[in-house]
């Protein structure tokens, strides 16, 4: 006696139900284990327990760090900038009062943060534009050496990515002093001052934020090329395309979800750099000409005790750095549905 799977006329098995072979008066149908319906399977894979809090009860613990450590002084911040806070309600010598608006009115009238705020649009975007270009062309670079000659590039790189931006800073100013730097000696400028001149200082300050920002821009762009398949890079090459024609239309498209989250974020490192041009031009160069946004802030804080102000300077800078910030999840959150 032997058994066969009854089926349909497309040759598929039916009900789960199979026959005896045999005389054809004596055929019987032997029924099989039958199949749980679609709804009850579902159900059964999903699990018991499930619900929309579960992954916000993981995110829980990170979530009250977070609120502790940016919450609470964001809220500090919003507050003083709506007071009245010197040096003397600091000390205890006069009560703290409710000015409202008045520290933003104060802010807005004055013609030096209109300039400061102009330069620091200007000097990031400089920055940004000489950022992605280096780390670009190093990318393609990356892809067109050797093993060595890559590898040595990479830890070059990475090396200065890890490098402090005080100890970057310090460095890069020995390197252009007017009187023991080795540049001036090699350029033959004698003992020219690098940070005397306004644009010469923002010049060398850009220098110092390109070399230790371009790493991070090379990695990532190395990083989505190499994900560009071969084959399309060589049809364009047999097509007799050139190496700027292929980049600009071929590699540069299809890397636009990358080269679109590297420059909103040097976007935010480069407009709220601090370090670098408060250590090479001494707290903001000569009478002020190199400041921005966030040595301003940290002058009209420390230097002049008007506490209020450069609260009302760091909100400023916050919701300007937000905006650039919620283009930046919208843009994330785009790439990942087109994923």
């Amino acid at each position: 006696m032997t058994m066969t799977a009854r089926t349909d006329s497309s040759g598929t098995e039916a009900d789960g139900a199979h026959t005896v072979a045999g005389d054809p008066a004596t055929r019987r149908r032997v029924p099989g284990p039958r199949r749980a319906p679609g709804g009850q399977a579902a159900r059964s894979r999903k699990g018991p327990g499930r619900s929309g809090w579960t992954p916000w009860l993981y995110l829980l613990p990170a979530l009250v760090v977070l609120g502790g450590l940016l919450l609470y002084p964001i809220y500090q911040l919003g507050l003083i900038s709506f007071l009245e806070y010197t040096q003397a309600q600091v000390s205890g010598g006069e009560p703290t009062s409710f000015r409202g608006f008045g520290n933003y009115t104060a802010l807005f009238s004055d013609p030096q943060f209109w300039q400061v705020l102009l330069a620091t649009v200007l000097f990031a975007a400089a920055c940004v534009v000489t950022t992605l270009a280096v780390g670009c062309a190093l990318a393609v670079l990356l892809t067109r050496v050797r093993a060595l000659p890559r590898l040595a590039l990479m830890l070059a790189a990475l090396g200065a990515w890890a490098t402090p931006a005080v100890t970057g800073s310090t460095v890069w100013v020995f390197l252009f002093d007017p009187d023991f730097g080795p540049v001036n000696r090699l350029l033959g400028l004698g003992d020219h001052s690098w940070t005397y001149g306004r644009l010469s200082a923002f010049a060398l300050v850009l220098f110092e934020v390109v070399w230790c920002s371009f790493p991070f821009v090379m990695v990532t762009v190395y990083a989505g090329i190499k994900a560009i398949p071969s084959e399309v890079l060589e049809a364009a090459s047999l097509d007799g395309a050139s190496q700027w024609r292929i980049w600009r239309s071929v590699t540069a498209p299809m890397l636009r979800p990358i080269l679109v989250v590297v420059t909103i974020q040097s976007i935010i490192w480069d407009f709220k750099v601090f370090t670098q041009i408060y250590v090479m031009t001494n707290g903001g160069g000569i009478a002020g000409q190199n400041l921005v946004l966030n040595v301003y802030a940290y002058q009209k804080a420390f230097a002049s005790s008007e506490y209020s102000l450069g609260s009302a300077i760091g909100v400023v800078m916050l919701l300007i750095l937000l905006a650039v910030t919620l283009v930046y999840l919208r843009l994330l959150r785009r790439q990942g549905e087109e994923l």
